[in-house]
C-alpha cells in the first residue's frame, strides 16, 4: 500500500469545471441544510480568473483527485469564512476515494505557500463544525478558530513570511 505519488500543479481557467465539481464535496454540509436556500457556494468559482484567484490541483496517475483554491471576497458578497476584504478565503476538497492519503495536506501546504509568496498575511476558511478530521488538519497547518455558528467554524491562519509556517510557540 505505497503512498500515491501526488503531483500538485497550478490551476487555471481550464480547471473551473473541476473546481465546480469539487465545491459540492467542499460544501455538501451547507448544501444539505434544508432551510439554507441558495447560498454563496457558487461565489467560490463564479467568474473565475479575477485578481487574487489562485488554485492548485492534485493529480494522481493523471487524474485530478483534489483541489484547493482561494479568492478574495467583498464585504457585501462574502464567502462563508469571510474575515475581511484583504484575507483570501480558502476552499479545499479531495475526491472520496483519495481521502486519508495526505492529498489535502499536500494541497494545503502548496496553497499556503502560494498565499505567503503572493504577500497575503492571513487566509481564512469555513468548515463544518462536525468535521473533526478537517478541523484538526487545518489546526496542524496553523489555522485557529476565530468564529463559529450553528453549523460551521471559521478559521484563520496567520502567514508569517519569516517562519514558513512552522510552529514557533
Amino acid at each position: 500500500d505505497e503512498m500515491p505519488r501526488i503531483v500538485v500543479r497550478r490551476g487555471g481557467a481550464q480547471d473551473v469545471r473541476f473546481l465546480r465539481d469539487m465545491l459540492h464535496h467542499a460544501y455538501y454540509w451547507k448544501e444539505r441544510a434544508p432551510d439554507a436556500g441558495p447560498g454563496p457556494v457558487a461565489l467560490y468559482v463564479k467568474a473565475w480568473g479575477r485578481p487574487g484567484d489562485t488554485a492548485v490541483i492534485a493529480i494522481d496517475d493523471g487524474f485530478p483527485v483534489g483541489a484547493a483554491w482561494y479568492r478574495l471576497f467583498e464585504r457585501d458578497t462574502p464567502g462563508y469564512g469571510f474575515v475581511d476584504e484583504r484575507t483570501p478565503e480558502l476552499a479545499i476538497a479531495v475526491v472520496p476515494n483519495a481521502r486519508g492519503k495526505g492529498v489535502g495536506s499536500k494541497l494545503l501546504d502548496t496553497l499556503l505557500g502560494r498565499a505567503r509568496g503572493d504577500g497575503y498575511r492571513t487566509v481564512s476558511l469555513s468548515v463544518d463544525r462536525a468535521n473533526a478530521g478537517a478541523i484538526e488538519l487545518y489546526r496542524r497547518h496553523g489555522f485557529e478558530r476565530v468564529a463559529e455558528d450553528d453549523d460551521s467554524v471559521t478559521m484563520l491562519a496567520r502567514l508569517d513570511p519569516t517562519t514558513e509556517g512552522k510552529d514557533t510557540a
